[in-house]
């Protein structure tokens, strides 16, 4: 893997993560689509790949490291019998965790077929764009009364949300911030629980592959300087996302850009069929 390529993939994959466009998707389709070819079994790939999502997993939580202090405290002290608001929380982001972690590891080897077709992926991030696009034109028309507190109901349909994203092409958090929209969340708490819920996962999917980092060793150094990329990235992308919501953001943009870029890489790759 050639340095300039080595960057390529770390910032797209740090920007598109926390992005709602599918980091997966463009992942997939961007390197196609410029014919920049991606050996899939390549020793120094598998590692790659854990430090990104290492380094998107240690921005989410340097971002957020005093939520998930107080979120780590308040939970402590349930497990003590006290309640409080951030423990609920905790509690609330456990649950909309598992239905995604349950899908992936039954289906997990289904899902990874649907890699090999990149129209298949571009059709998926149409679909994901329409979805961002009415998601958002619903959340215009609702009124919004925010409610005290998620509660675990609310959290786990949240949580299903996020069975969609193991589909390359859909974004993890652009279908949890539409169905947190859903619950009655304001723009800015449902992009917050977002990437709060979307932290263990990307954790876990880092931290149950790092054995296959010392596999090959001699691939540390790209691994090390990927996954500090990435963190970067995904740590600026985070920032400006929060602030886009705080402020006027609409999903609208991120949907349109979704469906055009979906349309081109379709057209592409219906033209220019890939090699199985």
């Amino acid at each position: 893997m050639s340095l300039w390529f080595l960057i390529f993939l770390s910032v797209l994959q740090g920007v598109t993560e926390l992005f709602p466009v599918s980091s997966l998707g463009h992942t997939l389709l961007v390197p196609g689509l410029f014919g920049l070819h991606i050996d899939k079994h390549a020793p120094q790939l598998i590692p790659f790949l854990v430090a990104l999502h290492l380094g998107t997993a240690l921005a989410l939580l340097g971002y957020f490291r005093h939520r998930w202090i107080a979120l780590v405290g308040g939970f402590a002290a349930t497990l003590r019998g006290k309640k409080n608001d951030e423990g609920h929380l905790m509690w609330a982001l456990i649950i909309g965790t598992i239905p995604a972690c349950v899908v992936g590891l039954l289906l997990e080897k289904r899902l990874e077929a649907l890699f090999k077709d990149l129209r298949i992926v571009a059709v998926a991030l149409i679909a994901n764009g329409l979805l961002l696009w009415l998601g958002d034109r619903l959340e215009r028309t609702r009124q919004h009364k925010a409610p005290e507190k998620l509660n675990f109901r609310q959290a786990f349909l949240i949580g299903l949300a996020q069975i969609g994203a193991l589909i390359p092409g859909f974004s993890r958090s652009g279908l949890t911030m539409i169905a947190g929209s859903a619950t009655g969340l304001d723009k800015e708490k449902a992009a917050e629980f977002s990437f709060l819920l979307g932290t263990p996962i990307i954790l876990a999917a880092g931290l149950l592959e790092i054995p296959k980092l010392f596999k090959a060793p001699e691939q540390l150094g790209d691994a090390f300087l990927g996954g500090v990329l990435t963190a970067i990235a995904a740590w600026l992308s985070l920032r400006f996302l929060m602030r886009y919501f705080e402020g006027r953001g609409r999903l609208t943009s991120f949907g349109t850009y979704c469906i055009v870029a979906g349309v081109v890489c379709l057209g592409w790759f219906l033209l220019h069929p890939q090699p199985g």
